[in-house]
């Protein structure tokens, strides 16, 4: 059932969603670690979905669609508004060697990157919907909340583990995007398929 259950959990992974896209954006300007904080951000929005999952808190956002719009068009705007943050700093001048510091927001800090991985999971309302189809196909109304956290972990594991290649492959490009054109080019790319993710999220429907 595990196995099974991680299957599923790699197809949702690998396939092209706004987790990459901010992998994407964040790892060749701010390296490495930036995008190891996006992928914990990640990690702990799935354990959050995971507990409204067991608490049946979660079910609202598919029988209620009142609850259900509001959720979906608050990750529809963040979304939206990390694609216009990006096209901006697409055509914002920067120096040429731009260092971590505060004022600049070319490069996110640590806490930044995180949470932009925690916001953007915690305001997806497939990410929850995942959790309320998959758990009840792989557990019996007999099992523990224990065994609905070892499916979060073992989705948090593939998670991690495919990302955690995405960015020793994105890493070894950094320097290559310290060119400007080409730095003003990935930000516009990354910045408009968010604002197309976003708008494709504000049309999705709960059922």
């Amino acid at each position: 059932t595990i196995l099974t259950f991680i299957a599923v959990a790699a197809l949702l992974v690998i396939s092209p969603g706004p987790n990459g896209l901010l992998i994407a954006k964040t790892v060749p300007i701010s390296g490495r670690k930036a995008g190891f904080a996006n992928i914990w951000g990640f990690v702990v929005a799935f354990y959050i979905h995971g507990t409204l999952s067991v608490f049946g808190i979660s079910i609202l956002l598919v029988k209620s669609s009142q609850a259900f719009f509001i959720f979906k068009m608050l990750g529809a705007v963040y979304l939206i508004f990390l694609g216009v943050k990006s096209i901006i700093n697409a055509f914002q001048k920067s120096p040429a060697q731009p260092k971590v510091t505060t004022g600049n927001n070319q490069i996110v800090s640590l806490r930044v990157a995180f949470s932009e991985g925690l916001i953007t999971n915690v305001l997806n309302p497939k990410v929850s919907m995942f959790y309320l189809a998959a758990f009840p196909q792989f557990m019996s109304n007999t099992e523990s909340a224990l065994s609905a956290y070892t499916l979060v972990t073992a989705h948090s594991i593939v998670n991690f583990l495919w990302f955690t290649m995405v960015i020793m492959v994105l890493s070894k490009v950094k320097k290559v995007t310290k060119n400007t054109r080409l730095k003003t080019w990935l930000n516009s790319i990354t910045g408009t398929v968010f604002i197309a993710f976003g708008s494709k999220l504000a049309l999705t429907t709960s059922s």
